[in-house]
């Protein structure tokens, strides 16, 4: 379909095709009338009623125009109205939105009557909602993943935590740990785990040999007699028998001397820990070690390959784990909220303590947009979208003026002829 019939199509340009037919219709009954009124008396109404129709349509077809350019692109005073008040237009517009859309008033009564946090509720339950909300999320978490394989992202965010965590002072840290682990006895759970595998560990026949061997090559005098493989096998059983026993006697006493010992070890080391000047620039070297070692390094690198390949692969899925998840959790943040009437209000309550500040922060630059760009619209755009915004309403004009000046032309020549006699 070419531009010109898809123009013709427009209802603003058939209804200017049709005012302007009506012109020419009434200036051909005028030719018609005017030379045939000599043959009677009634072709003089009709010529009249052409004159003044062809007055009204020309004259509303001039005001029409003269709204959006100049008539005939003649540069008249007082004509292109629109293309020439786009500042003013602006201005007034930019007035009349912040006045009667953004007044604080009207916008908080309107707040206050949706009951966004409602709204809320009801819209993450919503089973469609909540997976449109996780594909969203999920898309952004593929691309945030995406970004975290470049070697550059990777690097730079690497660098930023271990900078971080060079700049932490984790010997107070540990001791504060260590003290609540302290206090809620978990020590004592750890040391029992100690225990238990020390005690596995002894008891496995692989362990028992290695101590049997230590002990016949300690013992060099037996081992000459040909007696060292028997009491070395003897006293290795023995001697993890005997740490087992001490291992059941303890793990059965909450109070046995060993468990307050280590008590008051542990007690010792967190007060190093949180107040010795030692010690923290012990764990800080400890750690300045740690983080130089290009063991670490390769480390988190590996670490952070493996992590990126799996929640990339995880997010390409269509069964993504990860975003069925964020769509449990998007229904479930929805029931929620829709059981809880208390968090409804308190995020009305929310968005109505902080509506306020942000209309008088956003109301004046959002008026000063509005009238920015009306100013910088082109004209011949804005001249279009205002004509057919109300361009056909318009023709309307030119046709009623046609009409209507047509019988006032007629009216005037009845009263005339009446007149005259």
């Amino acid at each position: 379909m070419s531009p010109l019939q898809q123009r013709w199509q427009t209802p603003v340009t058939r209804m200017k095709w049709v005012a302007g037919l009506l012109l020419l219709l009434a200036a051909l009954l005028y030719v018609i009338a005017t030379a045939l009124e000599p043959r009677h008396a009634a072709w003089g109404y009709l010529a009249s009623f052409a004159e003044a129709a062809m007055v009204g349509a020309i004259a509303d077809w001039f005001a029409v125009t003269a709204l959006f350019r100049h008539p005939l692109g003649l540069p008249i005073p007082h004509t292109a109205i629109i293309p020439r008040s786009k500042a003013r237009i602006g201005r007034n517009l930019s007035s009349f939105i912040t006045t009667h859309f953004l007044a604080t008033p009207l916008v908080l009564a309107k707040l206050e009557a949706l009951d966004l946090g409602g709204r809320l509720a009801n819209w993450l339950r919503h089973p469609a909602n909540a997976e449109a909300v996780g594909r969203q999320l999920t898309g952004m978490a593929r691309f945030g993943v995406d970004s975290l394989r470049d070697e550059r992202v990777r690097d730079f965010i690497q660098g930023k935590l271990i900078n971080r965590v060079r700049k932490v002072d984790l010997a107070p840290v540990c001791g504060q740990v260590l003290e609540m682990l302290t206090r809620q006895g978990k020590h004592q759970a750890m040391l029992d785990e100690a225990l238990i595998k020390i005690d596995a560990l002894l008891q496995d026949d692989d362990t028992r040999a290695l101590v049997a061997e230590a002990i016949t090559a300690e013992v060099r005098t037996l081992r000459y007699l040909g007696l060292g493989k028997a009491v070395g096998g003897w006293s290795a059983n023995k001697f993890v028998d005997g740490v087992s026993a001490v291992i059941a006697e303890v793990a059965g006493d909450p109070n046995h001397p060993l468990r307050e010992r280590f008590d008051e070890h542990v007690a010792e080391y967190v007060e190093r820990l949180k107040h010795d000047p030692a010690y923290r620039l012990e764990i800080e070297r400890l750690v300045a070690q740690l983080l130089e070692h290009p063991a670490t390094t390769e480390y988190i690198q590996t670490l952070w390959q493996e992590l990126t390949v799996w929640l990339q692969a995880d997010l390409e899925s269509p069964d993504s784990r990860i975003g069925q998840r964020i769509v449990k959790l998007t229904r479930g943040l929805g029931d929620s909220l829709a059981a809880d009437t208390s968090m409804r209000n308190w995020i009305n309550e929310q968005l109505m303590t902080a509506a306020p500040a942000m209309l008088e922060r956003y109301r004046g630059q959002i008026g000063k947009y509005i009238a920015q760009r009306v100013e910088n619209w082109e004209s011949r755009e804005l001249v279009e979208q205002m004509e057919q915004s109300v361009g056909k309403d318009l023709q309307y004009i030119r046709i009623n003026g046609t009409l209507v000046g047509g019988l006032v032309g007629l009216v005037l020549h009845a009263l005339t002829q009446l007149a005259a006699g």
